[in-house]
């Protein structure tokens, strides 16, 4: 389990939660999940990237809480979720289904969002019958399907087999990052984040990275190394937005734009320019925004059609 790290205070400083609770998924790992904002109010689920933790979304859930219900949870060995030895894509689609299950009403819609290994949470949970019933839409921000290490530009190298090489060494390193110093900051921001990043963003993404440990960072790199979820994003059929930086070292504009062309229903994709992985982050606004529009386009639509469905249904039934 990660310690706690974050920043304390700002606007990245990650608000208290109405309710918590535990998940629990299939292989009996143990998840924790936070609840913000009134709990009949229409429900956003929100799953962090690699090496992240809830605190992660501070920003969306500070804005979201007012008029939605927030669900952020802790993938397994990051924030406050034990580590577990099962590291797989399976194991993050079981434990998304699992806080769906512990969060969401039967066949209460809401809209998904994932970060970077977030959004191949759901990819890997696509074709899950969970996933299906409980998806309105989804917000997948800095993220790829497949070749990963490939297409990283973290090590200033051409493309190819030594970089691949190299970065591959890199991503997986075994080695403790360390207390968050000026070294550090500038490390992660190169990086993960782009050229203009303010300080405090730079210091709230340190604190959450560094937070996470070691031997967790390493196990899910290997998975991360090795992915493929390009059947995943065919079976993604919910409408689904894209947002990414242009000066994303982790997940080039490449990654979201194979995701554009293979996604089955996709409704936009954003690129920003001059912004690193970490777009929840760098631009809070955008991406709470862009969740917003998801909200208001799919879920208020999916709510009125079920509520036209029951009305008719009564009618039906009187007129027998």
């Amino acid at each position: 389990m990660s310690r706690l790290m974050h920043v304390a205070h700002g606007a990245y400083a990650p608000p208290a939660p109405a309710r918590e609770l535990t998940a629990v998924s299939a292989d009996g790992a143990r998840l924790h999940v936070e609840v913000h904002g009134p709990e009949n109010a229409p429900p956003v689920v929100l799953a962090h990237g690699w090496t992240c933790s809830t605190a992660f979304w501070a920003a969306q859930i500070r804005d979201l809480a007012a008029d939605h219900r927030v669900i952020a949870y802790d993938q397994r060995g990051h924030g406050r979720s034990p580590a577990s030895a099962t590291c797989s894509t399976e194991a993050l689609a079981d434990d998304l289904e699992a806080v769906l299950a512990a969060t969401l009403a039967p066949g209460e819609k809401a809209v998904l969002v994932g970060h970077s290994m977030g959004g191949m949470t759901l990819m890997a949970a696509s074709t899950r019958a969970r996933f299906r019933e409980h998806a309105a839409a989804a917000l997948l921000c800095s993220t790829g399907s497949s070749r990963l290490v490939a297409e990283a530009r973290v090590v200033p190298l051409r493309a190819g087999r030594l970089r691949t090489r190299i970065t591959k060494s890199v991503l997986g390193s075994r080695a403790p990052l360390g207390p968050v110093t000026p070294v550090a900051r500038r490390i992660l921001k190169y990086a993960t984040m782009g050229p203009g990043s303010s300080p405090g963003m730079v210091e709230a993404c340190a604190r959450i990275v560094h937070a996470c440990p070691r031997k967790v960072r390493h196990a899910w790199s290997v998975v991360l190394e090795m992915l493929d979820l390009d059947h995943g994003v065919r079976e993604l059929k919910v409408p689904t937005a894209v947002v990414v930086g242009t000066a994303d070292r982790l997940t080039p504009v490449v990654h979201a734009r194979a995701l554009v062309a293979a996604l089955p229903h996709c409704v936009g994709v954003t690129e920003l320019p001059g912004l690193g992985h970490m777009t929840p982050v760098e631009a809070p606004e955008l991406v709470t925004s862009r969740i917003r529009e998801l909200v208001t386009t799919y879920t208020h639509a999916a709510q009125a059609e079920e509520a036209a469905a029951a009305a008719q249904a009564v009618e039906i039934k009187e007129g027998a």
